[in-house]
């Protein structure tokens, strides 16, 4: 299953690095940026998610925000959050429902590992329908932040 441009964001409640429920609901009425990552403190998504880190103004000031979900335990997330300085939540969707959900799921990753989320990046508009899916087949690859940004403009 992937979600496509128009259709109603899957709803999901994930654990963040505070140890708190959080819930695509808890954003109705708000645009968000919905980010998949495989593995925190690796090279790649560090990147991607301190590009976040350092536009957040930029997503601020098109009414966006922005949740970041990987398969890691709470526990490193939290880590990995607190070592970058990231300034949004980070979600573990370490039972892999939320990622499956979104078709954003290698069933086979590196090193034998199974189950890791893609890199993906979904617009959710305030009324919870997707204005942007990218799901990326290669784990080297970073989402396209301008057509993101873009999308945002337009909602």
């Amino acid at each position: 299953m992937s979600v496509k441009v128009g259709d109603k964001a899957p709803v999901f409640t994930l654990n963040s690095t505070d140890l708190k429920p959080v819930s695509l609901s808890d954003y109705a009425g708000k645009n968000v940026v919905l980010l998949f990552f495989p593995m925190a403190f690796t090279s790649v998504c560090t990147e991607e998610l301190c590009t976040m880190r350092d536009d957040i103004a930029t997503y601020n000031g098109l009414d966006a925000e922005i949740l970041a979900v990987s398969v890691d335990s709470p526990f490193t997330l939290g880590r990995f959050k607190q070592d970058q300085s990231l300034n949004f939540p980070l979600l573990s969707d370490f039972n892999k429902e939320v990622s499956r959900n979104y078709g954003s799921l290698y069933e086979e990753f590196v090193l034998g590992l199974r189950g890791v989320s893609k890199r993906s990046a979904f617009v959710i508009d305030k009324e919870g329908t997707v204005r942007y899916a990218e799901v990326l087949e290669s784990a080297g690859d970073v989402p396209n932040f301008q057509a993101i940004r873009e999308t945002l403009e337009n909602l």
